[in-house]
């Protein structure tokens, strides 16, 4: 059976979330002593104990909140009187804290290009896990794009076929123009991305609308979308570009108003 410790690296690794739940503190009559862990997965499944009953049902619900709102938290019970509220009657008191164990975000840029590439830089750069997707093989690969974590050479629309999307990946279309975004976008719409932008003039978007309108897309979904993409400063270079792109997203992921920190 596999130790807590190989369970963490092994999620480390495939960059996958769970939450480390520890008895940080026992006394009395328990059902476990302190240092106890337990490893609680996404869909609930778990690895190790801190006690089994409702004391465990408790923290595993805590746990998948944590994961949802990746907070950590402190769980203190009295295991004494059910009638109460308790989730015991040991007679101890126990506490164990929940963390949340978070892979980096994941921002996915859909097309090789100068632009992606300088996206691809920076955002390694910030902390970011990078994966870059282009149906053009020769601009999805480590040679062209050496900053990337992973590389799928398929068509936008059938990236979430591949790729899980989650509130925690952000997507940065970069693409050669509205025939690449108007078929591809519909399925990213329907995902559970932290955020959609799209690179491009204010015309070309709302082509890109109008065609997606067409295809009978819900207006709160086209409404998802960030384009003209980035925070305006004026930017020409794509290193300029991509400093516009990440700021927007440092911004929505972080709660920012993009406003001068000085006025």
């Amino acid at each position: 059976m596999r130790s807590i410790y190989q369970a963490l690296a092994e999620l480390e690794k495939n960059h996958e979330p769970a939450a480390l739940c520890t008895v940080v503190r026992a006394s009395g009559s328990t059902p476990r002593h302190s240092t106890s862990k337990m490893l609680v997965y996404t869909d609930g499944q778990i690895l190790g104990t801190v006690g089994g009953g409702e004391l465990e049902n408790r923290v595993i619900a805590a746990a998948i909140q944590s994961l949802a709102d990746g907070k950590p938290t402190l769980l203190e019970y009295s295991m004494a009187d059910p009638s109460r509220g308790d989730p015991g009657v040991c007679g101890g008191q126990v506490e164990v804290f929940v963390e949340p164990i978070l892979p980096p975000d994941l921002v996915v840029i859909v097309g090789g290009g100068h632009v992606g590439k300088a996206v691809a830089h920076l955002a390694k750069w910030l902390g970011f896990r990078v994966a870059v997707s282009d149906d053009r093989p020769e601009f999805c690969n480590p040679e062209a794009v050496p900053e990337a974590d992973a590389f799928y050479p398929v068509p936008m629309a059938e990236l979430p076929q591949h790729l899980s999307i989650t509130p925690r990946t952000y997507l940065v279309l970069t693409t050669r123009g509205v025939a690449v975004d108007a078929p591809g976008l519909p399925p990213l719409l329907a995902s559970q991305a932290g955020y959609i932008g799209v690179i491009g003039s204010r015309r070309r978007w709302q082509m890109t609308v109008d065609a997606l309108r067409g295809q009978g897309i819900a207006e709160a979904q086209v409404q998802r979308v960030h384009s003209p993409i980035g925070i305006e400063v004026q930017a020409e270079t794509p290193e300029e570009i991509a400093v516009s792109i990440l700021a927007e997203i440092l911004m929505v992921r972080n709660g920012g108003s993009g406003k001068s920190m000085s006025k």
